[in-house]
């Protein structure tokens, strides 16, 4: 199954973290490249961070730069996105997206294939 499945989303404080999961094939690891993006209500869906297949190359927006971390586990197939120091603005659907035969990140929602439902991330006190 190439669609990834998303988990981890929920409601925090201010200042909290929360750490985002996506469930991917096995194939889509070892050769593709997996994102995230986000779509807040009125707003354009914005990428944040991507993995390329051979996992040593990470790409992060400006706006999240130093406080979330992209990362792969894998032995369960699963990405991570760790968020740390959460602000209002970060509450959004939070997507995972993938272009299983193609190794390499961009940040264009219409280079990859296969999205996940969506999990929704709200940051509020």
């Amino acid at each position: 199954q190439l669609q990834p499945v998303e988990s981890g989303g929920g409601l925090v404080q201010p200042g909290g973290s929360l750490r985002l999961s996506c469930l991917n094939s096995r194939f889509t690891l070892d050769h593709g490249a997996i994102a995230w993006f986000r779509q807040a209500p009125g707003q354009e869906r914005e990428p944040i961070s991507c993995i390329q297949n051979r996992g040593d190359t990470v790409r992060y927006a400006d706006s999240v730069k130093g406080r979330f971390t992209i990362s792969r586990d894998n032995a369960k197939n699963t990405v991570y996105l760790q968020m740390n120091s959460l602000k209002p603005e970060d509450t959004a659907l939070y997507y995972c997206a993938a272009r299983p035969h193609i190794g390499y990140c961009t940040s264009f929602a219409v280079d990859y294939d296969y999205w996940g439902q969506g999990t929704q991330v709200t940051v509020s006190s």
